[in-house]
């Protein structure tokens, strides 16, 4: 059963609103990578290679807040209305799979269905009505709560 997630996106301030969160929602902040740690920290303009490529903190029993710095060096322009995703984990490549075309139909997929190099297969799709979707399946997902 595929399990649904907030996947927040920040103009910079990520850290900053995910520090605010914990002391909101307690818990720990886990899955923490910063853009200078990734491949591609070598086309991150320095003033942005501090800065969040990926956080999580779970919320609940089933639910993780996750987020990001949107950068515009990278071309993501941040405006209130896309500055979130719904994250579907699944249980499945095949079930990803078949979310993402489903999700697909009449909208535009921005990043095909693959495996990424932190191990997922992982694809984005904004549906015809305008809401962003990530996919993600990963046989090495451990729920952290």
């Amino acid at each position: 059963m595929a399990r649904f997630n907030p996947y927040l996106n920040f103009p910079g301030n990520t850290e900053e609103a995910f520090t605010f969160y914990q002391s909101v929602f307690g818990g720990e902040l886990v899955g923490l990578q910063r853009f200078n740690d990734t491949p591609e920290a070598a086309n991150v303009p320095p003033e942005d290679g501090h800065k969040i490529m990926h956080i999580a903190l779970p919320i609940g029993p089933d639910t993780v807040l996750m987020a990001t710095d949107a950068l515009e060096s990278r071309g993501h322009t941040l405006v209130v209305g896309n500055n979130f995703s719904l994250s579907i984990s699944t249980d499945s490549p095949e079930e990803a799979d078949h979310l993402f075309g489903g999700l697909s139909e009449g909208g535009l997929p921005t990043m095909p269905m693959s495996k990424t190099f932190w191990g997922a297969y992982f694809g984005m799709v904004t549906d015809k009505f305008g809401i962003q979707w990530m996919i993600s399946y990963d046989e090495n997902y451990v729920n952290p709560n």
